[in-house]
C-alpha cells in the first residue's frame, strides 16, 4: 500500500512529476478517514489514502480502475484544475497496479495540464525520476519521492496566489478518488471496506471551501455544477454511523461521481 500523507492532494501533482528528500508521513486509518472532523483542521483524504483505507482481504484489481486518456487541450483554467486532481489519482492508481509504463503515461499528462496552470519549471524539470523509479520498478522509493514532493507543488501554486485552484485540484482527486474506491468495492464488495464511504462531514468541508474561491471563478458553469451535484454525493454517503452501505448504496455512490467526472472530463462546459 502506499504510503500515507495528511495534507492538501494539490500537492500529489507533484507525485508524478518529481523526486525529493522523503518527508515524514503519518498513516491514515479507515477508521480515522470515518470520524467526524473538525472545521478547523480537516485533512482531505488523498488518492492514496482513500485507496490505503479499503482494507479489502485479497488483492485489489486496480488496473481494472483506468480509464480512457483524457483531452490535453482544455482552455478553461477550472476544468483543468479538476483533471489535473483526477490525473494525480490516476498515477496513484498506476503505482498500485505497479505498472511502470501507466505510470510514465499518466506522468506524461500530468506535465502537460501542470504547464498549462503554471506550475514551477523548477518542478516539472525533474519528472525523469518518475521514469528512472518506474522503469527499476523500485515502487518503495517511488512512494516515497512522490509524497516527498506534496508541501512544494503546494507552495508553489499558493507563491503564484493560486489557492482557489488548489483546492480544484484537490476537489478533482477526491472525486477521482472516490470513483475508483466504489468502483473496486462493487468489484468484490466487502463491507469493513465500503464503510469507508461515509463522508458526509468531508463533502460539507469541500463545498464550504468552493465557497471560498473568488467569485468569478465560484461563478463558472463548471464549477457551479460540481458544487450542486457534490450536495446529492453528500446524501448518499450519509449513511448511520457503523453501518456498511449496501451494494446497492455504494453503485448509487459510483453513479454520482461517475457522472461528475464525466462533465469534467467533457470539452463541452455545462451552459
Amino acid at each position: 500500500m502506499i504510503r500515507l500523507t495528511k495534507l492538501c492532494l494539490l500537492a500529489l501533482a507533484a507525485s508524478v512529476l518529481a523526486a525529493t528528500a522523503a518527508t515524514d508521513t503519518a498513516r491514515l486509518s479507515a477508521a480515522q478517514l470515518k470520524k467526524a472532523v473538525r472545521s478547523d483542521s480537516i485533512s482531505i483524504p488523498t488518492p492514496g489514502e482513500l485507496f490505503a483505507a479499503l482494507e479489502k482481504p485479497g488483492k485489489t484489481n486496480w488496473s481494472a480502475q483506468y480509464r480512457e486518456p483524457i483531452p490535453m487541450t482544455y482552455r478553461n483554467r477550472a476544468q483543468i484544475a479538476l483533471n489535473l486532481g483526477g490525473l494525480v489519482a490516476d498515477g496513484f492508481i498506476a503505482v498500485e497496479a505497479k505498472d511502470s509504463q501507466q505510470v510514465k503515461n499518466i506522468g506524461s499528462d500530468i506535465i502537460k495540464l501542470a504547464k498549462a496552470l503554471g506550475v514551477s519549471e523548477k518542478l516539472l524539470s525533474r519528472s525523469s525520476s518518475i521514469n528512472e523509479f518506474a522503469e527499476n520498478n523500485e515502487w518503495d522509493t517511488l512512494q516515497e519521492e512522490l509524497e516527498a514532493t506534496q508541501n512544494e507543488v503546494k507552495s508553489s501554486m499558493q507563491s503564484h496566489a493560486d489557492q482557489d485552484l488548489v483546492i480544484l485540484v484537490t476537489l478533482g482527486g477526491w472525486i477521482r478518488g472516490t470513483q475508483v474506491v466504489t468502483g473496486a468495492i462493487m468489484q468484490d464488495y466487502d463491507e469493513r471496506s465500503a464503510k469507508v464511504l461515509r463522508q458526509p462531514a468531508l463533502v460539507r468541508f469541500m463545498q464550504s471551501k468552493i465557497n471560498e474561491i473568488s467569485p468569478e471563478l465560484r461563478g463558472e458553469p463548471l464549477v457551479k455544477d460540481v458544487s450542486e451535484q457534490l450536495g446529492e454525493i453528500q446524501k448518499l454517503v450519509s449513511f448511520p454511523p457503523g453501518k456498511a452501505p449496501t451494494v446497492d448504496e455504494v453503485r448509487k455512490v459510483n453513479e454520482a461521481v461517475d457522472k461528475v467526472m464525466t462533465e469534467i472530463e467533457s470539452k463541452e462546459l455545462p451552459k
